[in-house]
């Protein structure tokens, strides 16, 4: 019969692309809509970006083939990074991967450690690439529930020890996607402890590590003793500088794993494009300043947004330090599809439905700093009326 493969019965569309083309039928049919449901950085890359890319395409021998490993000066630019935000050393030669943006690293994390059969150990609400990378790799996935009480980190006391014996990958991810909540060293440290004993791979995504706020700076987990011995961290530029559609993100720490990522890279894609490749090391080379500036704008979005959660709808809800959300508890009545639903349909405001990022994000919605301020504000002078 003609159809496509079985795996894909136990994976969905991605949240996205049918929210996406949801929102686009709306718009034809007359609702003017704001998007504040995705992450993505709505200010324009940094001239000094794009002028090393325009620099590099100009030049007739670099549209060629670029390797897999990327470039010496991108690795080192990365290994550069890690040392000077984190006081993290890495070899250049087999401890940083750059990858086409984290999200396929991501992906391809679970098909380079995981058999059909064995188990994952996935955040819960988490960002769903880490489940759907595994569920797609064969294996099973058992949730870690992110709850309120717990600063909205895994309790791993809580996983059972047949669990912790079966697993082979764990995700993290701090500052965190969607709830804002952020980690300190201690519990990196607990983390790293707890995959140590029963050597299961730490994968932690830290694509939020430079959107910070009120003086907040996050970790590194490779910052903790002994995490490259079990840990591979995830890292992009999509977030960090405004780069979402270039795609430059990197693999960094234990050199077992990103060689085992390698192998599975270097079959399925042809490396990161030399000229993108010259505007990362541009981009983590150049001013830095510029970071500080632009969070002091999704800062403010934050306590635009905050204010009207908190002051007018009464909803309960953590200010975050870090990321591009805040993570409200909805009001009582509602499951947050139908609360999504009713604030979309009522004023042409989008948030993201919390129960799209697992079962224990129900009874919450994510909304986004990352869109104009000019759009906030307005999406909040059509909120502030909504009745409940």
């Amino acid at each position: 019969m003609f159809h496509p493969a079985k795996r894909l019965d136990s994976v969905p569309p991605y949240v996205f692309a049918t929210l996406g083309a949801r929102l686009r039928v709306l718009e034809a049919q007359g609702l003017s809509v704001i998007r504040l449901d995705i992450g993505s950085p709505d200010g324009p890359t940094p001239e000094f970006i794009v002028r090393a890319l325009g620099t590099s395409a100009a030049d007739p021998t670099h549209h060629s083939y670029a390797g897999y490993l990327g470039t010496p000066r991108l690795r080192q630019a990365l290994v550069d990074y890690y040392a000077t935000r984190f006081g993290v050393n890495l070899r250049v030669s087999d401890e940083v991967l750059p990858l086409l943006g984290s999200k396929e690293g991501i992906a391809n994390m679970a098909f380079a450690w995981l058999d059909p059969g064995d188990l994952a150990l996935v955040a819960d609400p988490g960002y769903p690439t880490y489940r759907m990378g595994a569920l797609m790799a064969g294996a099973e996935v058992c949730d870690m529930p992110l709850l309120a009480e717990n600063g909205f980190l895994p309790d791993f006391d809580a996983i059972p020890a047949e669990v912790a014996g079966r697993a082979r990958l764990m995700w993290l991810n701090y500052p965190n996607n969607p709830t804002g909540a952020v980690a300190s060293p201690k519990f990196f440290a607990r983390a790293v402890d707890f995959c140590h004993r029963h050597g299961i791979l730490l994968c932690h995504d830290a694509p939020y590590s430079d959107v910070c706020y009120d003086g907040y700076r996050a970790p590194s987990l490779l910052s903790v003793p002994g995490a490259k011995d079990v840990a591979v961290e995830f890292n992009s530029l999509s977030k960090s500088h405004n780069m979402a559609g270039w795609r430059v993100g990197v693999a960094a720490g234990n050199s077992t794993a990103l060689q085992a990522l390698l192998q599975i890279k270097s079959n399925v894609d042809s490396g990161i494009f030399l000229p993108i490749q010259d505007a990362a090391v541009s981009a983590l080379t150049g001013d830095q300043s510029w970071l500080q500036e632009r969070n002091l704008v999704y800062q403010q979005r934050r306590d635009m947004l905050y204010d009207l959660l908190v002051d007018d709808w009464g909803l309960q809800v953590a200010k975050p330090l870090a990321g591009l959300y805040l993570w409200p508890h909805i009001p009582a009545g509602y499951t947050s599809a139908s609360f999504t639903e009713k604030v979309l349909l009522t004023t042409g405001v989008s948030f993201t439905s919390g129960a799209e990022f697992g079962p224990h994000g129900e009874g919450y919605i994510r909304i986004s700093v990352a869109q104009s301020t000019a759009k906030i504000v307005e999406a909040i002078g059509r909120l502030k009326g909504l009745k409940f």
